[in-house]
């Protein structure tokens, strides 16, 4: 686990503001928001990410049976504020064996569910067919929300898309046959809006998945 900011596009080191520039610099990819380094799983980990955001922090809750918080990210620096978060679940799969879902909610550009989700981004929108309807829907903050699925990802898993209080919703879930457990009416809540029910969140081991590049 590196204890240093990195791109939220590619993993790869990112330069500071400094005389020449004052936002973060990917080789790569340019101007970024630094993703922040991955905190394991816990209450104050989550309350770190919640205060600092100024996007949504989305976890299924309540949690699906046996399912458990298993690690949180985000991306953006202390003067603009969280402009994506990440949080990890993991939990026995619909059809046996564990499951991880990974919930992104980002601003257009970041590139970090992108970078979960095993394409090239930074957004998802190329990869939607919104011609057609949606494959499934969750209920994000109380608002019946569309997702569509995510076209050209890699065959270990299974990507949802969507838009949630006007910010990309990623849904990333491996194994792809735990792609199902989207079809089960999933119920979304904005951990900002959680107050002290976060205290409540049952936490398990740091999720691989999320310090993957």
């Amino acid at each position: 686990m590196r204890g240093e900011p990195s791109c939220p596009k590619c993993g790869g080191r990112v330069r500071a503001p400094g005389l020449f520039s004052d936002a973060w610099q990917c080789d790569v990819h340019g101007t970024v928001h630094p993703l922040q380094p991955v905190l394991p799983p816990s209450v104050e980990a989550l309350n770190v990410v919640v205060h600092r955001t100024k996007v949504p922090v989305w976890m299924p809750w309540p949690l699906p049976v046996g399912w458990l918080f298993t690690g949180v990210a985000s991306a953006g620096d202390d003067r603009s504020g969280g402009r994506a978060t990440a949080v990890a679940c993991t939990g026995p799969g619909p059809l046996g064996g564990m499951g991880e879902l990974i919930l992104v909610a980002e601003e257009l550009g970041v590139g970090l569910g992108a970078r979960y989700a095993g394409i090239d981004g930074p957004d998802p929108g190329p990869f939607l067919n919104v011609e057609k309807p949606a494959e499934t829907k969750v209920l994000a903050a109380g608002r019946p929300t569309p997702l569509w699925h995510v076209s050209k990802t890699p065959d270990d898993r299974a990507v949802f898309a969507g838009e949630a209080l006007g910010m990309w919703l990623w849904a990333v879930v491996w194994p792809e046959q735990s792609g199902l457990l989207m079809y089960d009416e999933l119920v979304l809540t904005d951990l900002r809006d959680a107050g002290a029910e976060v205290e409540l969140v049952p936490c398990g081991a740091l999720s691989p998945r999320l310090l993957e590049t």
